[in-house]
């Protein structure tokens, strides 16, 4: 890969993405994490940049033969943005109307599993800081960033270890500020610049989130 840099995992990535954003630390920052891959990540940022973790939920619509392919993304509230190659990957009609249906209750399902006794955090007059594991299509930063966007943060960030250069270019007009470590022209897939890209698991998920619920209650930094 032409000696391109390659994350020993995503806590190392986290951990470099955090001193590029050493700015926002001690300014109470919302790190709204993309689940599952960037909740770890997100933790780490909340505890270098004293700030708050929340999670943003959004969910790619797969294409009909390659779940993968994400042709789009939907949001908590049904919001949908649609890849301009979404055509050609046959990601229309009422395969499109019954994969945004099927994400949307996912969605819904995710909320109560991975926050059951905490309401989303109000990012309204926040420093919003949205972060994922990288960005191929771009089409859940999207989403994030839309949803994050209509609640109204003072400032809203995309952060980013590593994204393809286009995907980058679409997200730009959407944040006030972006940080993006690697934009390869070689880019594949995100997996491709971590050494271990292990799946998170929900359980992952849901145990770092209820940690953090609890530290935020008992008073004691995250």
């Amino acid at each position: 890969m032409n000696m391109l840099k390659i994350f020993a995992n995503r806590t190392e990535a986290a951990q470099m993405l955090a001193h590029d954003l050493h700015e926002y630390k001690g300014r109470n920052p919302l790190i709204l994490a993309i689940p599952r891959g960037a909740v770890p990540m997100g933790k780490v940022l909340a505890q270098r940049l004293d700030g708050e973790l929340d999670i943003v939920l959004v969910h790619k619509l797969g294409a009909p033969f390659h779940q993968e392919c994400a042709i789009g993304a939907i949001d908590e509230t049904g919001w949908v943005y649609i890849n301009s190659f979404a055509d050609e990957a046959g990601g229309t009609g009422a395969f499109l109307e019954e994969e945004k249906h099927r994400q949307l209750l996912l969605l819904r399902e995710r909320r109560l599993r991975f926050t059951p006794h905490q309401q989303a955090i109000d990012p309204r007059g926040r420093i919003a800081i949205v972060i994922d594991d990288g960005m191929a299509s771009g089409a859940t930063m999207i989403a994030a960033l839309h949803t994050v966007r209509a609640r109204q943060p003072a400032e809203l960030i995309c952060a980013v270890p590593v994204a393809a250069p286009e995907s980058l270019e679409q997200v730009r007009p959407l944040a006030d500020r972006i940080f993006c470590l690697l934009a390869p022209t070689g880019f594949f897939a995100v997996g491709q610049f971590y050494r271990d890209f292990r799946q998170v698991e929900d359980e992952e998920v849901i145990a770092l989130l209820s940690r953090n619920h609890k530290d935020e209650k008992s008073g004691t930094h995250p």
